[in-house]
C-alpha cells in the first residue's frame, strides 16, 4: 500500500492596504488600472477580484483615487493573491 501526500498551502485572511497597484504603489501594468494590496510593504496584484467589483475605481472614494483598507481571503502564489472573499474596510471613525 502506497500514501501520497500532498502539502497545499491553505488560505488566510489577511488585513491590507488595497488600491489601484499603477496609481497608487508604482507597480507597473502592461493593462493599466488593477487592483493591488500592499501586506507588509510588499505590493501584490489580486486576482479573483478587480476594481470595479468595489465601485466606480475613479469616484472620489475609489480604488484610483484612495488607498483602502480591506480583509482578503486567499493565498498568496508567485507573487500575486489568488482571492476567494475581499472586503473593503468601512474606515468611519467613532463619534464621543
Amino acid at each position: 500500500m502506497s500514501i501520497s501526500v500532498t502539502a497545499q498551502q491553505t488560505e488566510k485572511t489577511y488585513k491590507v492596504l488595497a488600491a489601484c497597484g499603477s496609481c497608487h504603489f508604482n507597480m507597473p501594468s502592461e493593462t493599466g488600472c488593477a487592483l493591488a494590496i500592499q501586506i507588509a510593504g510588499k505590493h501584490y496584484w489580486v486576482d479573483g477580484s478587480n476594481l470595479s467589483d468595489h465601485g466606480d475605481e475613479h469616484a472620489e472614494n475609489g480604488l484610483c483615487k484612495v488607498i483602502r483598507k480591506a480583509e482578503v481571503v486567499g493565498k498568496i502564489k508567485d507573487n500575486r493573491i489568488q482571492a476567494s472573499c475581499f472586503v473593503l474596510v468601512d474606515d468611519k471613525k467613532k463619534k464621543k
